[in-house]
C-alpha cells in the first residue's frame, strides 16, 4: 500500500473514531446535565487548575463568544467560579467549584470500551501508537492546524532514546525515570515547553530513530 493511500486509510479511521468519542462525550455531558463545552472547560479545569479565559480558548479550540457563555453557565450553575488572578489584578481566573470539581472528578475520562479495546493491544501495538499520535500531534502543532498540546516530545524534561535499553530508551528528567514508547504522554500536567530547537531536535531524534 502507498503512503498516500495508507494515510489517507489511518485518517478515515481517526475520523470514525473521532465521531464515536464526540457521541460518547455528548451523552456524558447531557447525563451531567450539561453541554459538551461546558464539560470540556469543568474537566480541564479539574485536571490542570484555573486558568484565563483567552487561555481556555485556546487550549480547547473554541472561540472567545463560546468559552464566554459557557463558562457564565457554569458560574450560574454553581459549578466554576470567578477569582481575581494574583499574577495580574486587571484578570480573572476560572476555577471550579467544590460541587463541579466533584462532577468533574465523576465524568469518565475516555469510554470504557475504549480504554478496554487499547489494553487489549499487545504492548508494541499500543507502543508504535503512541509514537504516532505523537508525531501526528506535533506535526499539526508546527502546522498551527490544532492548538498546542503538552507532549513529551515538546517538553524541556524529555530526553528521546538516550538509553541503550530498546524497552524503555527514553528518559524523563522531571521523574528522573527511563521509559518507552508506551508510556509517552500525550497530554501531561508536569510539561514544561522546551526551547524551540531543542523540541524540534528531539522531534527529530524520535522520528528518525523508528
Amino acid at each position: 500500500m502507498s503512503a498516500d493511500r495508507s494515510a489517507r486509510q489511518i485518517a478515515t479511521a481517526l475520523s470514525r473514531l473521532s465521531l464515536f468519542l464526540r457521541s460518547a462525550g455528548w451523552q456524558a455531558a447531557r447525563a451531567a446535565g450539561l453541554t459538551p463545552t461546558q464539560a470540556e472547560i469543568l474537566t480541564h479545569l479539574a485536571r490542570r487548575g484555573p486558568a484565563r479565559g483567552a487561555e481556555l480558548a485556546a487550549a480547547l479550540g473554541v472561540t472567545a463568544a463560546t468559552l464566554s457563555d459557557s463558562a457564565a453557565a457554569l458560574v450560574a450553575k454553581g459549578l466554576a467560579e470567578r477569582r481575581p488572578d494574583p499574577a495580574d489584578a486587571r484578570a480573572t481566573l476560572l476555577r471550579p467549584t467544590g460541587e463541579g470539581a466533584a462532577l468533574a472528578g465523576a465524568m469518565p475520562e475516555a469510554p470504557a470500551v475504549l480504554l478496554e479495546a487499547l489494553a487489549g493491544l499487545p504492548q508494541a501495538d499500543r507502543a508504535g501508537l503512541a509514537r504516532g499520535l505523537m508525531l501526528t500531534i506535533a506535526a499539526l502543532q508546527t502546522a498551527r492546524a490544532i492548538p498546542v498540546q503538552r507532549i513529551c516530545a515538546t517538553c524541556r524534561y524529555f530526553r528521546p532514546h538516550v538509553h541503550s535499553d530498546a524497552e524503555a530508551p527514553h528518559h524523563c528528567d522531571f521523574v528522573d525515570a527511563a521509559f518507552g514508547d508506551a508510556a509517552l504522554r500525550l497530554d501531561c500536567g508536569d510539561h514544561e515547553a522546551a526551547p524551540a530547537e531543542r523540541a524540534a531536535a528531539s522531534l527529530r531524534r524520535l522520528r528518525d530513530a523508528a
